[in-house]
């Protein structure tokens, strides 16, 4: 078999394994390798909403976005239906189904793109806020790796060798 001839093969099985990850997925929240936003509205009797929205962001995880998204989404005039947070190694991935705070039917098209529009905005200020402190943080972290921090004195070192 020659080089071409395995490459193809090859890249035919990835793509096979490609298909195959998807639909042993399909159903269950697991994050991609590619940030972003998404939102987008649901049918109508969701979650037994009359207008509900479906928003997730999936990015690099990191403890304090959790408290970010719900301050994000705090300061809308929103109810939230159901949420869900799922993580795999670095990644994750954050669902959330919302409505309008008040009980009344949304049936103005403007109104509910506004809200699309303003969720979007909220989520997006999140991711960016995420990138613009690991941006710093990968900045302050080059400054110390520059720095040489010795943790042992000389007397310390040499005891350690009577613990071996």
């Amino acid at each position: 078999m020659d080089k071409a001839a395995l490459l193809a093969k090859v890249i035919g099985h990835i793509k096979e394994l490609r298909v195959n990850a998807a639909e042993a997925t399909k159903g269950v929240l697991v994050p991609t390798d590619i940030d972003e936003v998404k939102v987008e509205q649901q049918p109508e009797g969701s979650d037994g909403a009359t207008y509900s929205v479906k928003a997730s962001l999936c990015c690099d995880y990191k403890h304090e976005l959790i408290s970010d998204l719900r301050q994000a989404l705090d300061t809308l005039p929103l109810k939230t239906l159901r949420a869900e947070i799922a993580t795999l190694g670095s990644r994750m991935v954050s669902v959330f189904v919302i409505t309008e705070g008040n009980e009344g039917n949304i049936e103005d098209t403007e109104r509910c793109q506004l809200l699309i529009t303003s969720v979007r905005q909220a989520l997006r200020s999140v991711l960016d806020k995420f990138y613009a402190s690991e941006e710093f943080s990968s900045r302050s972290t080059l400054s110390s790796k520059r720095r040489r921090v010795s943790f042992l004195n000389s007397s310390s070192s040499s005891s350690l060798g009577d613990f071996w």
